[in-house]
């Protein structure tokens, strides 16, 4: 896993993303070309009865191909992406990071990450879409699904490998059989199957973040979290989520803590950050309209504090990923 400057293109999966990805593609940040990050939500129309995931193969066959249109440059999703790799090395970009997948691998891309797919490598394997929301939110919780503090890339051990792939084979099936269930049955019966895979992977994610005995985030931090994720544009202010939430300072500092190790401020600064570096290398946008994306009427404040958190300017690091 190395550190590189971002993609500027994506790849097709074996040739193509998935059907789902780029029906209804939404811009996010928009003024004219290239001056947006394109969000590709998740399409149930494209999924067997409707159902709010999928599961196929990413090489010439199957829902991962075909030439739906998806934009040949980085981008994001709203729902979840966990490739299975057959076959490797395969290079995958997610915020900034090149991730190098070999057979066996699982890179598990969560939503909103800004990611681009390899324009040389060959995706061969197992792709899984999953809708937020699929799964009970006790499930949610239980498998990490929103920990983005875990790495993306997981390297299961033979013995894993001999349980995962049962697994997936099993929940392919399931998906597939239409036949045999009525569909609120058919639904129950993947949401099981799929929350037995996806306890195995949350495993292997937990291992690799080395935290397997550490206590899942409580629901404080959970709506936390949501909160900054949903208001982080607007809203830097610890005082106003605990207010929102109705928690004390206190409560929501212990809470930020033993989840993440960081305090509930520079939870809120990462995330502005994080948003502010995905604009400025992949759009066109001025450094300006950057700033108010993220909640500064003033350039020279934003300005100001990209470079405290980020070590350089947003100039010098647009600059950079050239």
């Amino acid at each position: 896993m190395t550190e590189q400057r971002p993609a500027q293109t994506s790849a097709h999966l074996g040739t193509a993303p998935p059907r789902g990805a780029a029906a209804g593609a939404a811009a996010e940040v928009t003024t004219g070309p290239g001056e947006h990050i394109r969000t590709y939500p998740f399409d149930p129309s494209a999924s067997v009865f409707g159902v709010g995931m999928q599961i196929g193969p990413m090489g010439t066959e199957g829902p991962w191909a075909g030439g739906v249109g998806l934009s040949r440059r980085v981008h994001r999703i709203d729902f979840h992406v966990l490739l299975f790799f057959r076959e490797g090395p395969v290079h995958h970009m997610i915020d900034f990071t090149e991730y190098e997948a070999r057979p066996g691998d699982i890179l598990w891309i969560r939503p909103g990450q800004v990611h681009g797919f390899s324009p040389h490598d060959a995706y061969v394997g197992t792709a899984l879409t999953m809708q937020p929301g699929f799964l009970p939110r006790a499930m949610v919780e239980a498998t990490g699904m929103y920990r983005y503090d875990r790495p993306p890339l997981l390297h299961p051990g033979p013995d894993q490998l001999a349980a995962l792939g049962p697994a997936l084979e099993q929940l392919g099936r399931e998906y597939l059989d239409t036949s045999t269930l009525p569909l609120s049955l058919h639904t129950s019966v993947l949401r099981h199957s799929l929350t037995a895979l996806m306890l195995r992977v949350a495993h292997i994610s937990a291992q690799a973040a080395a935290d397997a005995c550490a206590p899942q985030p409580d629901t404080t931090f959970s709506r936390f979290r949501t909160a900054v994720e949903q208001g982080f544009t607007e809203n830097h202010s610890v005082s106003a989520y605990a207010d929102e939430l109705g928690y004390s300072r206190r409560t929501l500092v212990r809470s930020v803590r033993a989840a993440t190790g960081l305090t509930p401020k520079a939870f809120i600064d990462r995330r502005v950050v994080l948003e502010a570096k995905r604009l400025l290398a992949h759009t066109d946008l001025p450094v300006g309209r950057i700033g108010a994306a993220v909640g500064f009427a003033d350039s020279a404040n934003f300005s100001k504090y990209f470079q405290q958190h980020a070590g350089v300017t947003p100039a010098g690091f647009r600059a950079e990923q050239v």
